[in-house]
């Protein structure tokens, strides 16, 4: 026994001696493991007669259960003091200024949906949304697209494999899904913008398979091409922040509208830039027109009681004019150059023109 009491107080040492966790498992292992010291006086224990064997096996068992209780409490102090040093060594000082690298930068594309959203908010606008993955019906049968348009054709649109009764599903070429949604589901008066992401089969320094529009809608009593021209001019003048610009609604042809206009505005070209505003040439941003009375029949209204105006936009197309951005395939190359050169801080809000309220709509 008196061995037994040596082994004992050697191990304690070393468990006590330990400076790291690394080096109180080397203790751990000499002591209790397969081939440490005490483990090998117990496999010694068989070759005892019975008394003895008693007798020896309480006292190892003892010594064994106070060596682990002491190296757990030693692994306990030595975690908590690695963890003390640690925290100490990665401190951080809360209240030095953050690196000016990290501010971060709206991008064109959501600046400028902010900016039109504001602006048709002052109208008396509210904001529709719809799914991106249309049917046939909502994305070009409501909306008097005919079978053999070239839009529905698999050179201009992306289709979804069909389903069990092969009909396929479309990504939507437009936002004008969402007006015949929403006309299916509310009565006149209806007044609302639709931005969001639409899907085409192209992709060009001035187009891309994935781009963004915003459309408006508005119907009801006694709504006509005034109305249209006067909610048009207003919002033109607003975005570009020009007070007097000219703005010219140009005869064309929609299916889904009757009769038809492509919205320009005045630009001048000299010396090889574009100056909006300005000078006697014109720029095409946007189209528009009545509401088809087929379409108003398609969703339920009588075009006999009602009617409407809609316009449609792209996202990418009015932010290139305004901000200077010559390519469109930029918007979606995720370079940070790019957007601190175009981004925008977040806390620069859009700002909203005054007037919009008394507005022709």
């Amino acid at each position: 026994m008196q061995t037994l009491d040596d082994l004992t107080s050697e191990i304690m040492a070393g468990v006590n001696a330990a400076t790291s966790l690394d080096a109180l498992e080397v203790v751990r292992i000499d002591a209790l493991g397969k081939k440490g010291r005490v483990s090998l006086m117990m496999r010694e224990l068989g070759g005892m007669d019975p008394e003895e064997r008693k007798a020896a096996g309480q006292a190892l068992n003892a010594v064994k259960d106070r060596i682990a209780a002491a190296i757990e409490t030693r692994q306990e102090a030595l975690s908590r003091a690695a963890l003390d040093e640690r925290l100490a060594a990665e401190a951080i000082d809360v209240s030095l200024p953050a690196r000016p690298e990290t501010e971060a930068r709206l991008h064109p594309l959501s600046r400028t949906i902010e900016e039109v959203v504001a602006i048709f908010a002052e109208m008396g606008f509210t904001v529709a949304e719809g799914p991106d993955i249309e049917s046939d019906y909502y994305n070009f049968t409501a909306l008097n697209i005919p079978e053999e348009h070239p839009a529905r054709q698999e050179h201009d649109t992306f289709y979804l494999p069909p389903n069990a009764e092969g009909r396929r599903k479309v990504l939507r070429t437009h936002t004008s899904p969402v007006q015949v949604r929403t006309m299916e589901a509310t009565e006149p008066p209806i007044r609302i913008i639709v931005p969001g992401r639409t899907y085409r089969s192209d992709h060009d320094a001035t187009h891309s398979p994935m781009f963004h529009q915003c459309e408006g809608l508005v119907i009801g009593d006694g709504i006509h091409m005034g109305h249209l021209k006067g909610c048009l001019i207003d919002f033109c003048r607003a975005f570009f922040g020009v007070d007097d610009l000219p703005v010219r609604f140009r005869p064309s042809y929609f299916p889904f509208t009757e009769p038809s206009a492509e919205v320009d505005i005045g630009c001048t070209r000299d010396g090889g830039g574009l100056k909006i505003g300005a000078g006697d040439d014109w720029l095409e941003i946007l189209g528009s027109g009545m509401v088809n009375p087929r379409v108003l029949a398609n969703c339920g209204y009588d075009p006999e009681k009602y009617q409407g105006f809609a316009f449609g936009m792209g996202i990418e197309r009015i932010a290139m004019l305004k901000y200077g951005i010559p390519d469109l395939r930029t918007f979606y190359d995720s370079d940070l150059r790019w957007m601190r050169h175009y981004g925008f801080l977040p806390f620069d809000a859009p700002s909203v023109h005054a007037g919009l309220a008394g507005g022709s709509v």
